[in-house]
């Protein structure tokens, strides 16, 4: 029988591979050798110390060491490795300790993928982005734990992604500040340094992000910032319909908004060691209608943007950092994106499968500027996830990024209107993105659902593969709408919503009946003490609960019974179950701050 190798289950899969004759009995043990520095030394230990088996040992000395982590110039790029096995030996090369990192990683994967009787082969890798990174947003509404984090750079390590930002608008605890995030359970400069470390031990750069334009909203609502809005009243209109009540953009044209940032930036950036800084500068609507009309009539609103986003950069490199910032503005404008400073970093973001990356990113080329390609997870605004919509985004950004010379992919998880889903339901995302950021060619085609559950769960019972087949429900109701779910506007929409063409009673309950049998195999799963299994298992049976509400919600609207009363107790009995457990499952991760915002989204979406 001709056996079968393992290679396609790797995660990330590797670039190339050349089978040989023969196996290396991994098993047998003996001594390893690493000449690497102190952090890839005790990776690379840990690494040995989870096979739970005292037969190999470290030795000082190159000798009659089996296995040998090599550094080595010649014909490497950095974070590259060759693996070479043979019956006698494993050599592991690579220019930098990253490389020998990354390349003990697809080693040990190897040895647990073939119960340590290793094929005998030549592997060579390396990544076809040079930045691997994950965004979260930890500003609405979660803010997680420490432990949270230092779990997840765990995670995102093991699937060689390199680097992390967290996004803020309010979540930092700046000294002199605090009426604006002494609700948020914000994090402290002290909990950042901890995790820049924490992060740096693992080959991940923690890059600072603060959003210094658009998106001000917790700070220019208070009336010890309002006077700096562009609409101190609110009113910007917005792309997708309807109206922004708060003030959300700082006045570019007021004197008192640069030294304000100053005043942040002096404080947030001396806790990172990375010296990139995301300053956002993203979605800035009104400035048409706002305090700045004249200079808008008078420039245009993009030159005004640009002259504004252009001192924002001067902070930034005032601070000895290189600015990068979300593209979506200056797009708009492709005659001045030629004027963008070729040290700046356009983060070019989309979230839809059809999302224009190929135009965008052929612009940002064409103008010279270093940028990165940004899809996303598609978790937020659908409870579960829209698995379909995630692929085809972070497929389109991967291959449009790799052909126009993007030099990272960055993969976004926002937490738009309170942040409902769980953590576990952008897993799928990460686990693809961190694969296609790698190599797009051999990941493409990746077991998304295994990939979740090794990498991130380590149940061995299926849940990932359980949550691939919820993030498949939201196409079942019959329509689909952007950037959300159906599901989600059934659940959260006030009783006026009007119900896409398309949905009706027979698909809802054929939804439910989905989720029963969702139910079932969750109660089947084998018990496991593991953490990070039960916490995702508490995720999903969340997941299912809110997405059972939304389903009876929405036949009561279609079904014109939402005005009897016996349905309308059921559908109350059903939202206060459901903000109930969420606070339950908030709490497995999250700090307090930003809950009470958030449950109290699902009660206005109850009937009176």
């Amino acid at each position: 029988m001709k056996r079968q190798f393992p290679f396609s289950a790797l995660m990330p899969a590797v670039q190339s591979v050349a089978v040989s004759d023969g196996i290396f009995d991994f098993t047998a043990g003996g001594e390893w050798y690493a000449p690497a520095s102190e952090c890839c030394l005790r990776l690379i230990s840990k690494l040995f110390a989870q096979l739970k088996c005292d037969s190999w040992t470290s030795t000082s000395g190159r000798g009659d060491a089996s296995v040998v982590f090599e550094l080595c110039a010649d014909g490497f790029k950095l974070q590259s490795y060759r693996i070479k096995i043979t019956p006698q030996s494993v050599v592991v090369s690579a220019s930098d300790d990253c490389g020998l990192y990354y390349g003990a990683l697809t080693l040990f994967q190897l040895v647990a993928l073939q119960n340590g009787a290793i094929a005998c082969c030549t592997i060579y890798d390396a990544p076809d982005f040079e930045v691997r990174g994950v965004m979260l947003d930890i500003s609405r509404d979660k803010v997680p734990l420490m432990q949270t984090l230092f779990d997840l750079v765990d995670s995102f390590s093991r699937i060689k992604i390199n680097h992390l930002q967290l996004y803020m608008e309010h979540t930092f605890a700046y000294e002199g500040h605090k009426c604006v995030w002494k609700d948020a359970s914000p994090l402290t400069p002290a909990e950042i340094r901890q995790l820049d470390k924490y992060c740096v031990e693992r080959f991940i750069e923690l890059v600072p992000n603060q959003n210094s334009f658009g998106h001000m909203e917790r700070w220019l609502v208070r009336p010890e910032y309002n006077a700096m809005a562009a609409l101190p009243e609110g009113g910007a209109l917005l792309p997708w319909g309807g109206i922004q009540r708060q003030p959300t953009a700082l006045n570019p044209m007021d004197e008192r908004c640069l030294p304000f940032l100053d005043g942040l930036f002096s404080q947030l950036l001396p806790n990172f060691s990375a010296k990139q800084f995301n300053v956002g500068c993203d979605e800035v609507f009104g400035l048409s209608i706002s305090r700045c009309a004249q200079e808008v009539e008078a420039q245009g609103a993009g030159r005004v943007y640009l002259d504004f986003l252009k001192k924002v950069f001067d902070l930034v490199r005032k601070h000895g950092y290189k600015p990068a910032f979300w593209g979506d503005i200056i797009v708009k404008y492709p005659e001045l994106v030629a004027e963008l400073p070729h040290d700046a970093i356009a983060l070019e973001w989309g979230y839809e499968a059809d999302h224009p990356f190929a135009d965008r990113c052929r612009l940002f080329s064409e103008s010279g500027l270093f940028f990165y390609v940004c899809p996303g997870t598609s978790s937020w605004n659908s409870i579960a996830g829209r698995y379909d919509n995630m692929h085809a985004n972070i497929l389109s950004a991967a291959e449009n990024g790799l052909k126009y010379g993007a030099q990272g992919l960055v993969i976004t998880d926002w937490g738009d209107a309170g942040h409902w889903q769980p953590l576990s339901a952008a897993y799928a995302g990460f686990a693809f993105a961190a694969g296609v950021s790698w190599s797009v060619n051999a990941n493409r085609d990746m077991d998304i659902g295994s990939q979740v559950s090794r990498g991130f769960i380590g149940d061995g019972g299926g849940l990932g593969e359980i949550l691939v087949e919820l993030g498949h429900l939201y196409k079942d109701v019959g329509a689909l709408t952007p950037n959300s779910s159906v599901l989600f506007h059934l659940l959260f929409k006030d009783i006026g919503y009007l119900i896409p063409e398309g949905v009706s009673i027979q698909k809802l309950n054929a939804i439910m009946r989905k989720l029963d049998d969702f139910s079932g195999r969750m109660d089947a799963l084998p018990e496991t003490g593991a953490q990070e299994p039960v916490m995702v298992l508490y995720e999903i049976q969340q997941m299912i609960r809110l997405l059972k509400t939304a389903c009876f919600r929405g036949i009561a609207m279609l079904s014109g019974t939402m005005d009897e009363k016996a349905v309308n107790s059921e559908l109350q009995e059903m939202i206060t179950s459901c903000a109930e457990a969420q606070e339950m499952v908030w709490y497995l991760r999250n700090r307090r701050g930003g809950l009470s915002d958030s449950l109290a989204r699902i009660f206005r979406a109850s009937y009176d």
